[in-house]
């Protein structure tokens, strides 16, 4: 959900979902008269939620410019290059990168990516695409990376131990 529009699906964000699953999902605009009911509803409940949520899993976003999905907290693309990023690598062992675009993430190595990212990548979906950065690491992988190997094979067993894979 976004100032003007929101989608509610039932889609999951998994492989077997979007193979398998029939899926079906819904777009309101609060410009569109016979929208704004729903929207309005929709958007006091996430709000509700929010405010009654420990950990905050929504992040409302106002006069963002498209539609922002979130499951995760949202982590925002920054201007920093990746090796600051990785300079900046906290002790936490749940920080991941994504291996488009080199943005701090929750590591996963199922969900290696930024919603958006993950958009760019799913027009084709190929698992074996090469990508940019070190899932683990955050450093530049010069295309050893992708979706079906997230991790460069110099960092593996580093992150296997810390992420019990």
């Amino acid at each position: 959900m976004n100032d003007t529009k929101l989608i509610i699906t039932s889609l999951n964000f998994y492989e077997y979902s979007m193979i398998n699953n029939k899926e079906m999902g819904v777009i309101y605009d609060n410009t569109v008269a016979e929208d704004v009911e729903i929207y309005t509803k929709a958007l006091e409940h996430v709000k509700f939620i929010e405010e009654n949520s420990d950990d905050k899993p929504f992040e409302l976003i106002s006069n963002a410019p498209k539609i922002t999905v979130t499951v995760d907290k949202k982590t925002e693309p920054t201007k920093t290059t990746p090796t600051k990023v990785e300079a900046k690598k906290s002790s936490n062992s749940n920080t991941g990168y994504c291996i488009r675009t080199g943005v701090e993430i929750p590591f996963n190595v199922e969900k290696p990516m930024t919603y958006d990212a993950f958009k760019s990548w799913n027009k084709y979906g190929d698992p074996d695409y090469s990508e940019k950065y070190c899932h683990f690491s955050g450093e530049e992988s010069n295309g050893h990376t992708s979706v079906s190997k997230p991790i460069l094979s110099k960092n593996w067993k580093k992150a296997k131990e810390l992420h019990d894979l």
